[in-house]
C-alpha cells in the first residue's frame, strides 16, 4: 500500500480509524485498572460502570449540544453558549435536591434507578428528528429546552448520590480495617483517593467513545443524501434563509463556494433557499439520531446497577442501627458539632475555589468548541472528535499521578495544595492559547468568519493546538476532580454526605452557568487572545487563593483534628 491509499484510506474513514485506533490503546490501561481495583471495595467497578452510561450522554450532548442549536434554530454562539450554560447548571445544581431526598428517604439506590429512567425519557424526545420552519422555530426550541430539563432533572437524581454510595463504599471499608487494627486502618484510608481516580477513569471510558457518535451518524445520513460535512455552512444557510440582504459579497461567495462543492444538486441556478433548507434539514437529522445511543447507554446503566445493586451500601440500616447503638453526652454533642463546622467551612472554601475551575474547564462545550469549529482544520477530523480527548487523557494519564501521589514525595502534597497546583495548570492551558493566537493574529471569532474561506483556511490550526490545551486542562482535571470528590467524601458528616456531595456538585453548577460568559469573550473582544486570557486570569487568582488557604485546612483536615471523631466512627461500626 503506498503513501496515496493509505492518505485517501484515511481520508474516507477517519473516525472509524480513529476509533479503533483508541480502543486499542485504551486495553491495556483497562486491565490495569481492573487489577488495581482488586483491593478496593468491590462495589466500585459496578458503581463506575454504571456511571459509565450517564457519562456516555452527557458527553454526546458536550460534544455536540451548542454546536446542534446553533445548527438547528440558526441561533448566535452567545443565545446557543447561554442555552447550553443553564444546562450544564441544572445537571449539577440538581443535584443538591437529589441528594436532599436520597438522604430524606435514605434511599439511595431507588433514586439512582429513577434518575436513570428520567434521564433516558430525556433523550428519548431529543432523538425525535424535527424541520424547523418559520412557524414552529419557537415551539421546538422550548420542546428541545424541555427535554433538556429533564435530563438535568434526571441527572440530579442520579449522579450526586452514587457518588455518595461510593464515599460509603470506602467508610465501610475503612470500619472494616480499624477492628484489624491502626496499621489495617492507615493502609485502608490510603485507598480512598486512588479510589475515586479509579472511579473517575471508568466513567471517563464512556466520554472517550461518545464524541465519535455525532459525527458518524451526521455524516451517515449526509452521505445518503449525497451531502458532505462542513462546518461553516449550517451558519451560512441560516443567514441566508432568514435574510439573504444582509450577508456580504464574501459571505455570498463563501456560500456559493460551499455549496458547489458540496455536491450536484447545488450547482449555479439552483433554488439556493430550499438547498440550503434541505441541508439544514439533514444535517441536523443525524445529530437527533445520535442521541439515540445515549438512550442506549442509559438503559446498559440501569442494567448494570440493577444487577450490582446488592454490592453497594445500604445507609438507611446503617443508621438505625448506630442511633441504637450509641448516646452521647452533651459535651460530646458538642464537640461533634464543632467539628462538624469546621468540616463544613473548610468544604465551602474548596467549593468557592472549584467555581473558577469549572467556569475555565467547562469552556471545552462553549469557546473552546467554537474555536475548534472555527479556527482548526476540520476536514478530517470533526469538532466534536476532539471532545474525546479529554476523557481519553484521563484515562491515559491516571496511572501517571496514582503512581507519583503513591511516592514519598506525593504523598506529602495535600488535597488542598494539590487542588491549587490544578488551578495553575490551568492557567497553563490558556497561556498556551493566548500566545498561539498571538502569533498566529486572530481577531475575534466573529470577526474571523467574515474572511473569505481561502484566507480563514490558511490561518487555521492544526489538530495538535486542541491537543495541547485539552493536555493542560486533563491534568488540571485529575488534580481536583477525582481528588476533590475525595475530599468531599472524607470530609462530609455521615448524616449528610448526599447532600454535601450535591453541594460539591452545585459548585460544579455555578462555574458552569458562569461559562456562558465564554462565546461573549470569544465573539466580541477585538482579539481572540483577550478572551484566553481572562480565563488565565481567573485560574491564576483562584491559585492564589487557594494557596493563601492551604495551611488552615491542612490543619482542619489532619488526622490529628480529626482524631476524636474518627474514633467515634469506629465504635459504631
Amino acid at each position: 500500500m503506498n503513501l496515496l491509499s493509505i492518505q485517501t484510506l484515511w481520508q474516507e474513514h477517519t473516525i472509524g480509524l480513529l476509533f479503533a485506533c483508541i480502543l486499542i490503546v485504551m486495553i491495556p490501561f483497562i486491565i490495569f485498572y481492573l487489577k488495581e481495583s482488586k483491593n478496593h471495595p468491590k462495589g466500585l467497578i459496578a458503581a463506575a460502570l454504571s456511571n459509565m452510561g450517564e457519562r456516555f450522554g452527557y458527553y454526546i450532548m458536550n460534544a455536540a449540544m451548542t454546536l446542534f442549536i446553533c445548527s438547528k434554530f440558526g441561533l448566535d454562539d452567545k443565545v446557543a453558549g447561554t442555552i447550553y450554560a443553564v444546562f450544564l447548571f441544572l445537571i449539577y445544581v440538581l443535584s443538591l435536591p437529589g441528594g436532599i431526598i436520597a438522604d430524606k428517604l435514605q434511599n439511595y439506590k431507588g433514586t439512582i434507578i429513577a434518575g436513570l429512567i428520567v434521564m433516558a425519557t430525556g433523550y428519548a424526545l431529543i432523538s425525535i428528528p424535527t424541520t424547523v420552519n418559520e412557524t414552529n422555530g419557537t415551539a421546538l426550541l422550548i420542546f428541545i429546552c424541555a427535554a433538556l430539563v429533564i435530563i438535568a432533572f434526571g441527572n440530579g437524581l442520579f449522579k450526586g448520590n452514587l457518588q455518595a454510595l461510593v464515599g460509603q463504599l470506602y467508610d465501610n471499608f475503612e470500619a472494616e480495617a480499624a477492628a484489624k487494627g491502626p496499621e489495617a486502618l492507615a493502609k485502608a484510608k490510603s485507598k480512598r483517593e486512588p479510589g475515586f481516580q479509579i472511579f473517575y477513569v471508568f466513567i471517563n471510558i464512556g466520554g472517550v467513545i461518545a464524541p465519535f457518535v455525532v459525527p458518524a451518524f451526521r455524516n451517515w445520513i449526509l452521505g445518503m443524501k449525497d451531502m458532505v460535512y462542513n462546518s461553516q455552512l449550517p451558519k451560512l444557510c441560516h443567514q441566508f434563509i432568514d435574510n439573504a440582504g444582509s450577508m456580504t459579497p464574501e459571505q455570498m461567495d463563501n456560500l456559493n463556494e460551499l455549496m458547489a462543492a458540496n455536491n450536484h444538486q447545488f450547482a449555479a441556478g439552483a433554488d439556493m433557499a430550499q438547498a440550503c433548507a434541505n441541508y439544514l434539514d439533514v444535517f441536523n437529522t443525524g445529530i437527533h439520531y445520535s442521541f439515540i445511543a445515549s438512550i442506549c447507554a442509559m438503559l446498559i446503566s440501569l442494567t448494570i446497577f440493577l444487577c450490582t445493586k446488592h454490592k453497594m451500601p445500604n445507609p438507611a440500616k446503617k443508621v438505625k442501627s448506630v442511633e441504637a447503638a450509641v448516646t452521647y453526652t452533651a459535651e460530646e454533642r458538642a464537640a461533634m458539632a464543632k467539628d462538624i463546622k469546621q468540616r463544613m467551612m473548610g468544604l465551602y472554601a474548596v467549593l468557592g475555589i472549584c467555581v473558577f475551575f469549572w467556569m475555565a474547564f467547562h469552556q471545552n462545550a462553549e469557546s473552546l468548541s467554537f474555536f475548534a469549529r472555527d479556527f482548526v482544520n476540520t476536514d478530517t477530523v470533526a469538532p466534536e472528535i476532539m471532545q474525546c480527548v479529554n476523557p481519553g487523557l484521563v484515562i491515559l494519564l491516571t496511572p501517571v499521578l496514582m503512581i507519583v501521589f503513591a511516592t514519598a514525595w506525593g504523598r506529602k502534597i495535600s488535597t488542598p495544595r494539590k487542588i491549587a497546583l490544578g488551578m495553575g495548570i490551568a492557567a497553563c492551558a490558556y497561556l498556551f492559547l493566548m500566545i498561539f493566537s498571538i502569533a498566529k493574529g486572530y481577531p475575534s471569532g466573529e470577526d474571523f468568519l467574515k474572511l473569505p474561506v481561502a484566507e480563514s483556511a490558511a490561518m487555521k490550526g492544526g489538530v495538535w493546538v486542541m491537543l495541547v490545551t485539552y493536555f493542560f486542562l486533563t491534568v488540571a482535571e485529575l488534580f481536583i476532580s477525582p481528588l476533590g470528590l475525595s475530599f468531599v467524601s472524607k470530609i462530609a458528616p455521615k448524616h449528610i454526605q448526599g447532600i454535601c456531595q450535591g453541594l460539591w456538585l452545585s459548585a460544579t453548577a455555578v462555574g458552569n452557568l458562569l461559562i456562558l460568559l465564554g462565546p461573549i469573550f470569544y465573539n466580541k473582544l477585538p482579539k481572540l487572545w483577550m478572551c484566553w486570557l481572562v480565563f488565565l486570569a481567573v485560574c491564576a487568582v483562584a491559585m492564589l487563593v487557594m494557596l493563601g488557604m492551604v495551611k488552615w485546612l491542612e490543619r482542619i483536615t489532619s488526622e490529628e483534628a480529626q482524631k476524636e471523631i474518627a474514633q467515634k466512627e469506629a465504635a459504631q461500626n
